[in-house]
């Protein structure tokens, strides 16, 4: 998945407000103890970041 898709996929789930928050602050230890951001960064799939917020967030599977 592309980083825009991803986004975009943030912030229907989320809003967009919630979405930037998400992405900037929480801290998901799946991801190795970075933010969405810092994950992105780094270098990790938009697959397993899309992943970690699903389950971190309990997001229904048929919207995951």
């Amino acid at each position: 998945m592309r980083i825009t898709a991803f986004r975009s996929r943030l912030a229907e789930e989320f809003g967009a407000l919630r979405a930037d928050t998400i992405a900037q602050d929480h801290v998901f230890s799946a991801l190795g103890g970075r933010t969405v951001d810092q994950a992105l960064d780094a270098g990790l799939s938009t697959r397993e970041i899309w992943q970690a917020v699903c389950d971190a967030f309990e997001v229904p599977a048929e919207r995951r």
